[in-house]
């Protein structure tokens, strides 16, 4: 069966079809004409929302999540406009860091929201994952993207950007997400 990822990001399509490997679904980017505004106020509505029009543009299956940065001691902030904070990831981590300042609260945490549409755009089923961590004053790591590189996961003692993909994908927000949609998720071909 085919899935539509409501994305025009090839990464992100890749990082999905690793997650979901095991089941038997065609995963394939949403068309690129295809623009849904994110106009909910949580990553779980901006989930659903895309979800539920790239379905119904598509008449397939969609899948879609919304997830950003939520930091304790800017009352949550960049939440929902993570991708909106700055035109590239070099401005969105320095206006985030300009913004914390000295602040010594740091805590931090990602949040993914996923929700998967009937071809009607019903939701089907939905999900969502934290990852908490804290937010270094420098950079550090090359891998990733986005907030990856002052995301610092203690337990693990290192960032996003210098975990390996395996690390990162087994304690990610994304990955707890579709997690907890895996076992549903190849039940749904029966639905």
């Amino acid at each position: 069966m085919k899935l539509v990822v409501a994305t025009s990001n090839p990464g992100k399509l890749k990082e999905l079809q690793k997650y979901l490997a095991d089941l038997d679904w065609e995963l394939v980017l949403k068309p690129q004409e295809l623009e849904v505004e994110e106009t909910g106020d949580t990553f779980l509505e901006n989930a659903r929302l895309k979800a539920s029009e790239v379905a119904i543009a598509t008449n397939n299956w969609a899948i879609a999540d919304d997830s950003g940065l939520q930091v304790d001691a800017l009352n949550g902030a960049p939440g929902v406009y993570s991708a909106r904070y700055g035109a590239n990831d070099s401005e969105r981590i320095a206006r985030l860091l300009k913004e914390l300042g000295d602040e010594t609260n740091r805590d931090a945490q990602f949040a993914c929201a996923i929700a998967i549409a009937r071809p009607d755009g019903a939701i089907a089923l939905e999900s969502e994952g934290i990852c908490r961590g804290e937010i270094l004053h420098v950079a550090r790591g090359n891998g990733g993207f986005g907030y990856d590189p002052v995301f610092y996961v203690p337990q693990k003692q290192l960032t996003f950007a210098e975990m390996t993909t395996e690390v990162k994908r087994s304690i990610s927000h994304r990955g707890k997400a579709l997690a907890g949609l895996l076992p549903e998720l190849e039940q749904v071909k029966s639905i």
